[in-house]
């Protein structure tokens, strides 16, 4: 843990009520912690010092939801977010096969929900020949490989897309196809390293590979730049419990002293599917049920299945974090948070009824939500579940009933930036429509203090986990499109993690 002295910065009220000086104060850091705010602080001998100059202080950024070696890896794959129809995707295959054919192509982005029709194995063969091709949408809940890739990565030979479970067991795989380059240290770094110039002071990371041993290698070599939870999944968890590991218990570093800042995280458990996909798990069917085996979707699991994980994980110290995106998904999920008595999140909770807001009120159940998804999802909302985008995002409904609202990203699928995320939450619409179901929209306030993991204004007692902002992110003036657009553009002067410096601007 590391000290500093910041002054002259201006205190930002996290939550409303909180009092703060008119006046820029010293902000004085020691091991690690807020130790005292004043007006003028003495420094201690052999502390660094930093002058803010006027600037604004708000308690270091998460993100609460990142997969971080797909969101390092997407840096190199081919872009098929612009992709409006299979045609579109195997164009850019072909183009990029042809540039680089003795290269696998690994392809992110695509929404085919809005396609007018499913892709195939058979065309995709027919553009890429014997390089393998694996096309990742951009929900992240399937993928359109071709027969080369299939093959490669022993999974039986189909003339459609592999979806949900079948995909999450293989995407670990991927490595033995394209290599660890991508996710080495030194790329991890880098990717910290950015994050850490948006303010972002610590993340959840929901890998699907990986787990405490490489967590521990990447430390060791670079990576100690954030805080860090790493979630496990139920394929990791006999390790998980083997190491006595309980959520927030820092991780083992080898024979060498454990970091409070790299500590165990949830059990994560994909409950239902996605939107995009067209598999997350819903009351009633979707508009346009007669193209789907599922009409309403479906759970990744049953009922009995999802409430032994939750027995099992809660009884060993662990919290749950149940990916639930459909009404019906999330209705389960509380039903099983309520019936074995875990704690946690509902991650997404992207389409809810209001008496399960309720519940999750009731019950201290977080919701973990991801506010720049309903940007790429609004128009496929309306078209495929119709009135229920009133229930979608419901982000007002939830802090209404108390709450506790936790902000991220999820990505790769939206991108690892908490200003975007705020800005979508404040304005709920990424072009020049109006709001999208606006009744929702939050207040710059209110998605400041989901973003700062609990934290309050900065006080004693705070971590030292500290971000100084060129500008004030709760201007009240202006419309929220404009609030938006200034959260979008905010710049970040030096980011702190427990009194150390990650990121600077300032000489």
């Amino acid at each position: 843990m590391s000290s500093l002295i910041i002054r002259r910065a201006r205190l930002v009220p996290v939550h409303a009520g909180d009092v703060v000086p008119d006046a820029p104060v010293d902000v004085l850091v020691t091991d690690g912690t807020v130790a005292a705010v004043a007006p003028r602080l003495d420094r201690p001998a052999g502390t660094p010092e930093v002058d803010a100059e006027g600037r604004w202080v708000v308690p270091g950024l998460w993100d609460q939801h990142v997969h971080l070696a797909q969101w390092t890896l997407s840096s190199g794959r081919l872009d098929l977010a612009g992709a409006r129809s299979p045609e579109a995707a195997l164009a850019m295959v072909a183009e990029r096969v042809a540039e680089y054919p003795d290269l696998p192509v690994i392809g992110w982005g695509h929404r085919s929900a809005g396609w007018d029709r499913d892709a195939t194995v058979s065309e995709l063969d027919a553009v890429s020949g014997e390089t393998p091709v694996v096309l990742i949408s951009g929900d992240g809940h399937h993928a359109w490989l071709n027969t080369r890739a299939l093959l490669f990565l022993a999974m039986p030979v189909r003339d459609s897309v592999v979806r949900e479970s079948e995909w999450f067991a293989v995407y670990p795989r991927l490595a033995s196809l394209v290599g660890n380059d991508g996710t080495s240290p030194e790329a991890y770094r880098r990717t910290l390293d950015h994050a850490a110039s948006m303010g972002v002071a610590g993340l959840v990371d929901f890998e699907f590979s990986g787990g405490a041993d490489e967590w521990a290698e990447r430390w060791s070599e670079g990576c100690d730049v954030l805080r860090v939870r790493m979630a496990t999944y139920a394929e990791g968890l006999d390790s998980v419990l083997g190491h006595g590991l309980r959520s927030g218990d820092p991780l083992p570093l080898g024979d060498g002293p454990r970091d409070p800042r790299l500590t165990m995280g949830p059990l994560k458990i994909i409950s239902d599917g996605s939107l995009n996909t067209r598999t997350a798990w819903c009351c009633e069917p979707y508009g346009d049920a007669h193209r789907l085996e599922y009409p309403s979707g479906q759970p990744n699991l049953s009922g009995a299945e999802l409430r032994e994980l939750l027995r099992t994980a809660h009884g060993h110290g662990l919290e749950v974090a149940t990916h639930a995106i459909g009404d019906a998904a999330v209705a389960e999920a509380l039903a099983s948070y309520a019936e074995s008595g875990a704690r946690g999140s509902i991650e997404h909770a992207q389409m809810v009824n209001r008496a399960d807001v309720h519940e999750m009120a009731r019950l201290g159940i977080r919701a973990s939500v991801q506010p720049a998804h309903l940007l790429d999802d609004r128009d496929l909302t309306e078209r495929i579940w119709g009135e229920r985008s009133a229930r979608c995002f419901a982000f007002r409904w939830m802090l209404d009933d108390g709450m506790e609202l936790a902000l991220g990203s999820d990505a790769p699928v939206s991108p690892l930036d908490p200003w975007l995320a705020m800005a979508a939450a404040v304005h709920r619409s990424g072009d020049e429509r109006e709001a999208w179901h606006g009744e929702h929209a939050l207040t710059p306030r209110e998605v400041l203090a989901a973003s700062v993991d609990g934290q309050g204004t900065v006080a004693p007692g705070s971590r030292g986990d500290l971000v100084l902002l060129d500008a004030d992110p709760l201007d009240p003036t202006g419309t929220p499109d404009e609030q938006a657009s200034r959260l979008k553009a905010m710049q970040v002067a030096g980011t702190w993690v427990a009194g150390r410096e990650v990121f600077t601007t300032l000489d």
